[in-house]
């Protein structure tokens, strides 16, 4: 059993609101309704559809994940703590970073 599926009625009732909103996008095309109407609408649709994939997603790392991490007995590893987890030295994932130019008294 996954772990969203104890409100699993609450998602299917939400895709299907976001299932409504495409299709009144989709006559709102048809119709040649002002562009900015469309984009206001797909914002809209874009946000809900984000939010119904965060709480899964919240679920799975809290469950699913951690549950993982804790049944993994691999030889010679101890437990799984935040300090044991090595953290990345930069956006570049241990690349040293780039240094960056002055500009030029003028130019600034």
């Amino acid at each position: 059993m996954y772990g969203y599926t104890h409100d699993k009625d609450s998602y299917i009732r939400r895709l299907r609101r976001i299932e409504g909103q495409i299709r009144g996008l989709q006559r709102m095309v048809e119709h040649d309704q002002y562009c900015i109407d469309i984009l206001t609408q797909v914002a809209v649709a874009t946000k809900a559809l984000q939010s119904v994939a965060l709480a899964p997603l919240e679920e799975h790392l809290g469950l699913c994940v951690v549950q993982a991490v804790a049944g993994s007995r691999m030889p010679g590893t101890g437990p799984v703590s935040p300090g044991s987890i090595p953290r990345c030295s930069g956006p570049a994932h241990g690349r040293p970073r780039r240094k960056r130019r002055r500009l030029p008294e003028a130019r600034r």
